[in-house]
């Protein structure tokens, strides 16, 4: 994660912003005061509540080890041709 200061923040805000959603990267700035902040762009935000979520969720979280469990041991759905074709429109 890149740092800065709350005063080159201000004074370059729009570059900031622009480098931090166009790169999916968020920013620490520091303060004097040492409370510092994090910048990021809303759709990281969301993205990383959707994950905090599932990981917090014991039953998804169980049934993705389960479905791990059983494509690991090759024992887990396997689609026809036709239902893949389907699927991907061929």
């Amino acid at each position: 994660m890149e740092t800065t200061t709350v005063n080159k923040f201000r004074d370059s805000l729009k570059s900031f912003v622009e480098h931090v959603v166009s790169q999916h990267m968020p920013l620490r700035v520091t303060r004097r005061t040492g409370s510092d902040f994090v910048v990021m762009s809303a759709e990281d935000w969301e993205r990383d509540q959707e994950t905090l979520y599932v990981l917090q969720n014991t039953s998804l979280m169980r049934q993705i080890a389960d479905s791990s469990a059983t494509h690991n041991a090759g024992t887990g759905y396997a689609p026809t041709k036709e239902q893949l074709d389907e699927i991907t429109g061929i």
